[in-house]
């Protein structure tokens, strides 16, 4: 397979254990990277289409999906939906997506299929189509869509849930990359971890954040996401929480944390950091 382009940037959000921010994440730090410039996909890949809906994508609205296009049925370019944000587009998901492992198992590119579709709409797309940055919203497993995802990603960005067994599963996603790394994709990175649902009142999650740092350094994003009810609120209208509340907690964090995102993604291409 051919090396990735530089652009658009594809980061991919993965973590097999559910509850942790994943899909609230993809959706909000999508809104926030849009709101500071950037032209930004979020790609839903799971079937619960999470992400398509806290977005206002209602299910009878999306006449192509990412199953469409994973089968290639239909460009990604016809999947595209745009949404109540400038610049913020998504790439809905439907329940067809449940069928896509048992299709195509016996594919020899099955692995490669979202990662060829972002290649083929950055070829033939005209330059004010292209984006910037591509987030693919993962189900909470290690199956083929979440390989998919990670085939075609520069990095993966991973939500930690700051409560009990935050770290169970990490090594195991960890391991996963490191396959992904080895047989299919040698540029794939950690980009780097973001601490979700942090409530300064409860001892343990200042533990959790200490712990996380202490193991993965670096690697921990300075920004955490604090446990806000107007984020939690946010999807039942069918909005990102900036749009929903721009003042909360919760959004003026991830704000911080695409301003963050831009500043690492800087420093690892060599531009000024």
């Amino acid at each position: 397979m051919d090396a990735l382009p530089d652009y658009p940037r594809v980061l991919t959000l993965a973590n097999q254990k559910g509850g942790v921010g994943k899909t609230t994440t993809a959706i909000n730090l999508g809104t926030a990277l849009a709101a500071i410039g950037e032209k930004v996909l979020v790609v839903d890949l799971d079937p619960q289409g999470n992400a398509s809906t806290g977005l206002g994508i209602d299910r009878k609205d999306r006449p192509v999906s990412t199953y469409d296009v994973l089968i290639g049925d239909e460009t990604l370019a016809s999947s595209v939906v745009d949404t109540a944000v400038p610049r913020l587009s998504v790439a809905p998901s439907t329940l067809d997506l449940l069928g896509f492992e048992l299709e195509i198992s016996a594919e020899r590119d099955r692995a490669f299929r979202l990662r060829k579709a972002i290649a083929d709409h950055t070829r033939t797309s005209e330059e004010s189509q292209r984006f910037s940055y591509v987030l693919v919203d993962c189900p909470p497993s290690l199956n083929l869509l979440t390989i998919n995802a990670m085939a075609s990603a520069h990095s993966i960005l991973v939500p930690l849930q700051c409560e009990f067994f935050a770290l169970e599963g990490l090594s195991q996603l960890l391991k996963t990359v490191e396959q992904v790394r080895g047989s299919l994709n040698p540029d794939l990175s950690i980009h780097g971890i973001v601490l979700t649902m942090f409530d300064k009142r409860n001892n343990l999650s200042t533990q959790v954040v200490s712990d996380v740092r202490e193991i993965m350094g670096s690697k921990v994003y300075q920004t955490i996401i604090p446990r806000n009810v107007r984020v939690s609120e946010a999807p039942s209208y069918g909005k990102p929480a900036l749009l929903y509340d721009l003042k909360c907690a919760g959004s003026q964090a991830y704000l911080r944390l695409a301003s963050e995102i831009i500043q690492r993604e800087k420093t690892y291409r060599g531009v000024a950091a």
